[in-house]
């Protein structure tokens, strides 16, 4: 009884530590991601500002790069939850 009790516990704690594991991994390719995605936007709006020189609307268009960065730099993270999430559920299905 012991023994089975032993093993329920190191099979839940050892598809923990997994989960775990996999989790870190999905979340440093995210960063990496998201990372490559906010240089290269910079870069853009960079390049975008020194050929547009006209400062009056400059506002508005800074406040519409930072959203569409914003969700740009949101969406790989995102979608390796949902990856994540959907992985989990399967393995208490199973």
């Amino acid at each position: 009884m012991q023994n089975q009790q032993d093993n329920t516990f190191r099979g839940r704690a050892g598809r923990a530590i997994s989960d775990l594991v996999l989790a870190e991994l999905l979340l440093v390719q995210a960063t990496i991601e998201s990372v490559s995605i906010l240089s290269e936007s910079i870069s853009d709006y960079r390049e975008h500002r020194g050929q547009d020189k006209a400062e009056d609307d400059s506002t508005l268009e800074f406040r519409e790069f930072l959203k569409q960065t914003g969700e740009q730099l949101v969406e790989p993270y995102s979608a390796r939850f949902k990856y994540l999430r959907d992985m989990v559920r399967e393995d208490f299905s199973a």
